[in-house]
């Protein structure tokens, strides 16, 4: 349930603040003047742009790879810790995020600027998927039972099921 509630928090966060910037910034709005501001871009690409005109590309392997975290955290929820559960959910939910626009708009839609640094525009999507895979990092190098772990586990059962002989 509470990875629902996250997904469903990042998803709406994550619409509504692409929503507020297409609809409201016209022009590049300083928080933190030379720090910090909001800029609405439209990515065609992935992260810095990267593979401009890529749509159907990453609809494809959005698609795949959040069907297969989402079966794996169904799956194995009750093997998995609350860590793995939520840096996979965060991961999956800025997926989605994003995968949302691309589906709908053929671009996504960015708004975040650290113009301090003149770091790629971003959004919450974005933010979650960075921040899920952080800890993911942590689960694997620090923690007993990682995500890993229960894939590891899983597939080996799996093998020996089909071969009928424990590995």
């Amino acid at each position: 349930m509470l990875e629902i509630i996250l997904a469903v928090l990042v998803l709406g966060l994550d619409q509504l603040t692409k929503w507020l910037a297409a609809t409201r910034l016209i022009t590049a709005y300083p928080i933190i003047p030379g720090v910090f501001e909001l800029d609405y871009v439209q990515n065609r690409g992935a992260a810095w742009g990267l593979l401009q005109g890529g749509r159907v590309f990453f609809i494809v392997i959005t698609v795949i790879i959040c069907a297969a975290l989402i079966y794996l955290m169904i799956k194995e929820r009750k093997c998995m810790q609350l860590l793995s559960r939520i840096a996979l959910t965060l991961i999956a939910a800025g997926a989605i995020g994003n995968l949302i626009d691309r589906a709908i708009l053929g671009y996504v839609r960015d708004m975040l600027s650290f113009v301090l640094i003149n770091f790629p525009v971003f959004n919450v999507a974005d933010s979650s998927l960075v921040i899920g895979a952080i800890l993911l990092i942590i689960d694997v190098f620090f923690t007993k039972n990682s995500a890993f772990d229960v894939i590891e586990k899983s597939i080996k059962e799996r093998k020996e099921k089909k071969s009928g002989k424990p590995e």
